[in-house]
């Protein structure tokens, strides 16, 4: 029998339902009987930045000459009310990640990169540590449900408060530590045993609404002299009501999370199936800010899954103020760095998709606790590459607003964008590429 007379075999098709990580995941729940935990935020494809494009300037618009023409970049959050606002460089802050999920050598690093470009940096939960307060030259306290390590000298001690009711990959749910992070530093800061899992609360003790909110910023304001900003940080679920009533119980600053924003450990089936994504939540959460006459009054803080000049450009373009980075921060400092590649292989993982983060092990010592660990991250290479960072992120979103001709980076508009697809044209609210349509509001 010849080759010719062998009959042909089909080339094996997986399922688009059924893919072959879906069903590791069934295999793993039925041997274990437990859910998945993992840090990081949603590895779906969902509409981003990446579906916009500028329309640069031509005869139509002028564009601004090269570095011989000024094109700002500086930002005031929280004139509304406080007596001392904060004044930023650049339109890039970096967000709440908390000592405990996260090292004292990364915490120090994160302010001194921070520091260093005229930014801010986030506590997170669990309170302030001196290495932080130390190397941040502008530093906001978080004022989270937990209320782990929160005392009003450290709020006095803060240039600003964000109060978090929620967060982008887990709106409606708490955080967690487990207890190998749970050092004896960290617990005492948290008033905790040490080496036991520790659940952050989904909601805060004391207020369960926008009234109670209301109050809880007056009680913020009179600890503070009324001499600090204070932002109420929500998940994007309901962007546009929850700016709405962030504004109402009045908030200085809002920060809206997507759900591409980062987390340290929740359950993945949290990550991937709980709000929405950063592009569709923008635009409600700016036409809150409008109808109620508080647009660039009342800052708006964008986060989740930012990662570049072009998407702090396209952010700024839709009607924020600026953008918070957590995963992109730990990746500068030296997160997922291929050079651990062996060390990551080990933990059954790889550089660039390491996310068990609640365990401990991190091979860079930036989310550990381990000591050898987190001793091979060195706070000033690793806040160098931090502020190099930030600078090329600044660098590239001037140098689109330039080529739209703005002098100012929070000139751009939503007319300088158009969108590639029909989703994200819905979503942004911005005409599909070649057309002036917007899908739901007319055009051809």
């Amino acid at each position: 029998m010849n080759d010719h007379s062998k009959p042909a075999r089909t080339v094996p098709r997986f399922s688009a339902t059924f893919d072959p990580y879906t069903l590791s995941e069934i295999r793993r729940a039925a041997e274990t009987g437990i859910y998945d935990i993992r840090g990081g935020g949603a590895k779906r494809r969902v509409p981003h930045f990446d579906d916009l494009l500028f329309l640069g300037a031509s005869i139509s618009r002028y564009p601004l000459e090269g570095y011989r023409e000024r094109c700002g970049t500086d930002v005031v959050l929280g004139a509304r009310h406080a007596k001392k606002p904060i004044t930023l460089k650049i339109p890039v802050t970096i967000a709440g990640m908390s000592f405990g999920s996260l090292s004292a050598q990364a915490k120090e690093a994160l302010g001194r990169g921070a520091s260093a470009m005229g930014t801010s940096t986030t506590t997170g939960d669990g309170g302030m540590t001196e290495e932080e307060r130390g190397h941040s030259s502008i530093l906001v306290y978080q004022y989270l449900p937990s209320r782990y390590g929160m005392n009003p000298d450290d709020l006095r001690r803060a240039d600003a408060i964000e109060v978090v009711v929620g967060q982008g990959a887990k709106p409606g749910g708490g955080g967690m530590l487990l207890g190998q992070k749970i050092s004896a530093r960290v617990a005492a800061m948290r008033t905790l045993p040490e080496g036991i899992d520790q659940r952050s609360a989904c909601r805060h003790p004391d207020w369960t609404g926008p009234d109670d909110l209301a109050i809880k910023i007056e009680e913020l304001r009179e600890i503070t002299d009324w001499e600090k900003p204070i932002y109420v940080k929500v998940g994007a679920s309901r962007p546009y009501y929850d700016t709405a009533l962030a504004v109402k119980s009045g908030a200085d600053v809002v920060v809206l999370d997507g759900m591409q924003g980062g987390t340290a450990a929740t359950q993945e089936v949290f990550i991937e199936h709980v709000g929405i994504p950063t592009l569709a939540a923008i635009r409600p959460a700016v036409k809150a800010l409008q109808d109620l006459g508080m647009h660039r009054k009342v800052q708006l803080i964008v986060s989740g899954g930012i990662r570049n000049g072009a998407d702090v450009a396209k952010a700024l373009a839709l009607g924020a103020d600026a953008v918070s980075i957590g995963t992109a921060a730990l990746v500068a400092l030296g997160d997922n760095d291929p050079m651990y590649e062996e060390e990551y292989q080990a933990l059954g993982t790889t550089a660039g998709a390491y996310d068990d983060w609640h365990e401990g092990k991190d091979p860079a010592g930036i989310t550990t606790q381990d000591p050898h660990l987190a001793a091979r991250l060195d706070p000033l290479l690793a806040g160098r590459r931090l502020a190099n960072f930030l600078a090329v992120m600044t660098l590239e979103c001037q140098t689109i607003a330039r080529a739209a001709g703005k002098s100012h980076v929070h000139n751009l508009e939503p007319e300088d964008l158009v969108a590639l697809t029909v989703e994200a044209a819905a979503m942004a609210g911005v005409p599909l590429a070649g057309t002036s349509w917007i899908p739901g509001q007319g055009g051809f």
